[in-house]
């Protein structure tokens, strides 16, 4: 995964894949996530992040992006801010393959979710899952 990415560039541009117009019967998540492709990574907002990386949408650009924000994130929540587990749980559900081709960001995301002092059950269960996962080394 390519951890230096030029944020002003769409998933379109950076993988090279113009994926058109959303079929006419397509939910509106495809549609929106049609939409997001065409749009500079940069201008992404967590909740957009994670609705892609959920999807499994351009996981080469946006894991490495999605840790970014999830470090940003972790160290608000250390000095008592709010934390919306929307932007980890796509994270920590991708699939073991995802992580063992990705050990660098899958060794920074366990030692990020190590300092979240307080996360729902569900979010706590995934991550749980997810470190299970993960071999020793990682």
């Amino acid at each position: 995964m390519n951890q230096s990415v030029d944020r002003t560039k769409s998933l379109e541009e950076l993988d090279g894949e113009r994926w058109g117009d959303p079929p006419a019967d397509a939910t509106s998540l495809v549609r929106t996530v049609y939409e997001w492709r065409r749009r500079p990574i940069g201008t992404l907002e967590p909740h957009e992040l994670a609705r892609l990386i959920g999807q499994d949408v351009g996981l080469p650009w946006l894991l490495p992006l999605g840790m970014k924000l999830l470090r940003e994130e972790a160290e608000k929540v250390a000095a008592g801010g709010f934390f919306d587990g929307d932007l980890l749980y796509a994270m920590v559900t991708r699939k073991p393959e995802v992580w063992m081709e990705n050990l660098e960001i899958a060794h920074e995301l366990k030692k990020t979710v190590s300092k979240l002092p307080e996360m729902s059950r569900y979010v706590k269960q995934e991550v749980d899952a997810f470190l299970a996962s993960l071999p020793e080394n990682a």
